[in-house]
């Protein structure tokens, strides 16, 4: 099939999903197959507590003047430009769309209109401009997963520095993007398609009154973590630690290999071959039941949302999950767990991490799994030099210290953000608190666990092993290596084609 007539397909089976035309498992199946393949795809789901961020107020929080001069300089030749960008619901839209685009708008004389939809929208969108190639949407929002879809329909930004020097936003400094989300996130084989624009990542949070009076410090092991949730739940009045395990939701998935690779396991081996059944992945299954079980009953009810409202009413004491959680845990507003509240690094694996030489497709365990995305310029842009503008101020160190200061909620992108006065500043409880990004930083660069890269991989993660492992947890099989061996017979079944 030819690339143009792949598109054209792939947008039309987008739509056809989208339109509750044809069912999420033959979507995910055929979307796979034509190269667009990951775990966070058409889920019509919001990320967590995307559609309403905890922003914190301050008058000094405003666009540096020297950036807005540059600007307004820079756009002479754009103004009265208008530009289309759609976007899932993640802190950075948010922030600019509600707060900072009127002052991008005004030093510009461009408008910008930012659509917010649920990720499967987002998709129908990009893949029907794509095939199009009308030139609707001068930027893209790239899921990781989409990379591969996508790279060869947006603009290089390394290719746009050098090929447009006049539009250059002085110091914007593409090296202090960190260096793993742009390998990890913003690349395909040898382009990059775009800038890595957005981080959720996994971290460790727990209740530090609820620690301190039974008389324990942060767990240095996953063991640890477990005794230590266990007596809580045993305790009596608050259960030890929570989780997102609904059956058949990419949620599931997303715990699964956290607890996956924290016992040295991994998804695939070296051969392409499922690995989750092997003395590792059982060993993982072991810890996760005991686990579950100082868990509320709802659990295997619950996606992230639903996680995370349990340590927000107060009903669970810990979790592993998304970072951008914790600016809200911190809003007394719409929370009982204001300033009760600590994040620290997930525990170490207890066994050593598999190498990517030892797993398959790209896979990277770590404990700190990952959900990124990037910030790109459309190809079939009627205005690409004007939304380059927009995608560099958006992106710029400057914009991105008003987006976390403000409360984004989640971790930058750039490395020097971490360290600007206005986000230290920041480190007091509150809504948009910034007290947990070192965490962050620090689990981005030694903990970051990213999942493998094949076609498939959108049927896998978010129906084939999730779905089993639903059952699993429902009593369906009679021990986890029944439930692991049937994992393996369907993924290796479905990788082989």
């Amino acid at each position: 099939m030819r690339d143009s007539d792949r598109k054209r397909y792939l947008a039309n089976l987008t739509d056809r999903y989208v339109r509750r035309r044809i069912s999420r498992r033959d979507f995910l199946r055929d979307a796979g197959h034509l190269g667009l393949g990951a775990g966070a795809l058409g889920l019509g789901l919001t990320r967590p507590f995307g559609g309403k961020p905890a922003f914190a107020q301050s008058e000094e929080l405003r666009p540096n003047q020297e950036v807005l001069d540059w600007v307004r300089e820079v756009s002479t030749p754009f103004r009265g430009t208008t530009l289309k960008l759609a976007t899932e619901s993640t802190p950075p839209s948010n922030a600019i769309n509600s707060q900072l685009k009127p002052f991008f708008e005004e030093a510009s004389g461009m408008r910008v209109e930012i659509e917010v939809l649920p990720l499967e929208q987002v998709l129908q969108k990009l893949t029907l401009d794509i095939a199009s190639q009308l030139g609707t949407y001068d930027l893209y929002y790239i899921d990781q997963s989409w990379a591969a879809f996508t790279a060869q329909d947006v603009f290089d930004p390394r290719e746009q520095m050098a090929d447009k020097p006049d539009l250059a936003m002085p110091d914007w400094n593409f090296d202090d993007f960190l260096p793993a989300l742009v390998d990890g996130i913003a690349r395909y084989e040898d382009r990059l398609v775009g800038v890595p624009y957005d981080i959720p990542i996994f971290i460790m949070m727990y209740r530090r009154d609820i620690w301190e009076e039974m008389g324990f410090e942060a767990p240095t092991s996953l063991e640890e973590y477990y005794e230590q949730a266990k007596a809580v739940t045993e305790a009596g009045d608050i259960y030890g630690a929570t989780g997102q395990m609904k059956s058949g939701h990419y949620s599931l998935e997303c715990d699964w290999t956290a607890w996956l690779w924290g016992h040295g396991g991994s998804i695939f081996d070296a051969d392409g071959k499922f690995a989750g059944h092997d003395e590792r992945g059982l060993e993982a299954m072991e810890y996760w039941r005991r686990l579950y079980e100082t868990m509320p009953p709802g659990v295997t009810g619950w996606t992230w949302d639903g996680q995370g409202q349990s340590i927000a009413q107060g009903v669970a004491a810990s979790m592993m999950s998304w970072g951008e959680f914790f600016p809200y845990f911190d809003d007394p507003s719409a929370t009982k767990v204001s300033g009760l509240m600590e994040a620290v690094r997930c525990p170490p694996p207890k066994h050593p991490l598999r190498t990517v030489a030892e797993t398959g497709f790209g896979e990277i365990p770590g404990v700190g799994h990952q959900g990124g995305s990037s910030l790109a310029v459309s190809q079939n842009s009627r205005n690409p030099d004007a939304a380059w503008i927009f995608m560099q101020w958006a992106t710029s160190y400057d914009t991105q210290v008003l987006i976390t200061a403000l409360g984004g909620g989640t971790g930058p992108t750039r490395s020097s953000v971490y360290d600007d006065p206005r986000i230290i500043a920041n480190r007091r409880v509150g809504p948009g608190t910034t007290r947990h990004l070192d965490v962050v930083r620090e689990t981005i660069a030694n903990d970051m666990g990213s999942e493998p890269d094949l076609p498939e991989w959108a049927e896998l993660a978010n129906d084939t092993i999730p779905v089993r492992l639903g059952k699993y947890f429902a009593g369906d099989y009679d021990s986890a290596k029944e439930a692991m061996d049937d994992i393996a017979q369907a993924v290796d079944g479905i990788v082989s084609g």
